[in-house]
């Protein structure tokens, strides 16, 4: 399918990617999120059903399969 964004020539690929979301005050890693995604731009398109499985991994109060450190870029004033 080609790319909907705006003069992109691209096409859209099945992959899987990461994202991180946020749940409640804290930061959840979600991976293996099947999308599809321009081979030229980036775009990413998810499914309405994806869409509800990311909602209900951010609703979720199971333990996490694993952690990830957490980075904060901006100096704390």
């Amino acid at each position: 399918m080609r790319c909907s964004s705006a003069s992109c020539p691209g096409e859209y690929e099945q992959h899987e990617v990461v994202r991180a979301v946020r749940q409640g005050s804290r930061i959840i890693v979600i991976e293996h999120i099947p999308a599809e995604v321009c081979n030229v731009c980036g775009d990413v398109l998810f499914t309405p059903e994806t869409i509800e499985r990311l909602e209900a991994l951010r609703q979720t109060t199971a333990p996490p399969a694993g952690s990830v450190p957490l980075y904060k870029c901006a100096e704390s004033a």
